[in-house]
């Protein structure tokens, strides 16, 4: 039976970008596997894996995923009461928190306790927004999807903000800018990247590779 995975179109995030190297990884490691590009909640609520991409500022994709009629509430049908593979990349991974602080505070979806904050460098020399190829560090984390990562690995970054996880654990993976920064985190049947594995090379591919081999 064919598998689908399913990135939802809420109006903000690459899709096109992320399409295409979903659809490259399915080409070369020959899954029985479609994309789907859908703000449908029918086609979320029956996706074997979800992707909620995401590139703005936190409170217009919140609002913007809201606006969405039903398909916040497929989405918790899919990933919280059936346990589906999700991925949040960017500013999708940061709605998984509980709350998002750009430009005032805005409560996200809540799966992953915790807040988004603005990058705060030691050195004040570092630009924000963050942008470009930062290294990687898993600390020997032996997540499914995470542990495809070698460590010292660069990923390709583009953001203001990361969330600070409430529990130290559902933090998979780091970057040094100034300091440390959340790049991975994970929680039970959902994983989030800070970076974006569609533009990483050989890295991302690994990881989009491994998310849809991934059955939690």
């Amino acid at each position: 039976m064919t598998n689908t995975v399913v990135i939802i179109d809420y109006g903000s995030g690459n899709l096109r970008s992320a399409a295409k190297a979903f659809e490259y990884v399915i080409r070369e490691t020959h899954m029985d596997t479609r994309v789907v590009v859908s703000s449908e909640p029918d086609h979320i609520a029956s996706a074997d894996h979800i992707v909620l991409p995401g590139v703005g500022a936190y409170g217009d994709c919140i609002n913007g995923l809201r606006a969405r009629s039903g398909v916040v509430d497929a989405m918790k049908q899919a990933v919280v009461q059936n346990g589906q593979p999700f991925l949040g990349i960017c500013v999708g991974m940061q709605l998984l928190a509980s709350v998002g602080r750009e430009f005032g505070n805005h409560d996200g979806l809540g799966w992953i306790d915790g807040d988004v904050v603005a990058l705060e460098p030691k050195d004040v020399s570092l630009k924000i927004p963050h942008m470009g190829w930062n290294n990687l560090s898993t600390d020997g984390a032996m997540h499914p999807v995470a542990c495809s990562i070698e460590e010292g690995v660069h990923a390709y970054f583009v953001h203001s903000y990361h969330m600070r996880a409430s529990n130290p654990a559902h933090v998979l993976a780091t970057t040094d800018y100034g300091g440390p920064v959340t790049a991975i985190v994970g929680k039970d049947n959902m994983i989030g990247t800070q970076f974006h594995p569609e533009k990483s090379q050989a890295t991302g591919l690994r990881i989009l590779t491994r998310f849809l081999q991934w059955k939690p």
